[in-house]
């Protein structure tokens, strides 16, 4: 009996922690850079991916700390196979809100796009803590886990300028 005190206040803890893990703090979206995050979001589901990441820029640009673009930009960064970039937008949120699900789904399945399979396997289950198995979050990262790695894109290559003169 001495300890339920203590138990009853560990629960009511982590029934407020876990709460937490989808509470969503983003601030609402400037009307310019909602039209311009619609316009990315609609060129990205067509697969124009270039296209797309300029809107997110330029939406980026008149509201620089929004969760939802800098999502949408390492989204955008995933499909295009820049899976180093898209983690560095993901990241950008979780530094800002550590529980936000879609950034902690979209870094784990970019760890898991390019190979770092133990930490994607950390990050589903982090996710499964906070939402459980059933959420849409959860299923992103065991999708890119059952896919596996995914080619990364190289570097462009400078091309060398041929000398006239030894090109002969």
């Amino acid at each position: 009996m001495r300890y339920t005190p203590a138990a009853l206040a560990l629960s009511l803890l982590v029934a407020v922690t876990g709460s937490m893990g989808s509470a969503h703090t983003s601030e609402p979206l400037d009307p310019r850079a909602q039209v311009l995050f619609q316009e990315g979001r609609t060129l990205m589901a067509k697969g124009d991916i270039d296209a797309a990441t300029d809107s997110l820029e330029s939406a980026l640009t008149i509201d620089p700390a929004n969760a939802s673009i800098l999502v949408a930009l390492g989204d955008a960064s995933r499909q295009a196979g820049l899976q180093g970039k898209a983690i560095h937008y993901y990241r950008d949120v979780l530094d800002r809100e550590p529980n936000n699900l879609a950034a902690i789904a979209g870094e784990g399945a970019a760890l898991a796009e390019k190979g770092a399979i133990d930490k994607a396997k950390a990050t589903l289950t982090r996710l499964e803590g906070l939402c459980g198995k059933a959420c849409p979050e959860t299923a992103v990262v065991s999708k890119a886990l059952a896919a596996g790695p995914k080619p990364q894109v190289a570097a462009a290559e400078p091309v060398a300028a041929k000398d006239p003169v030894q090109a002969n």
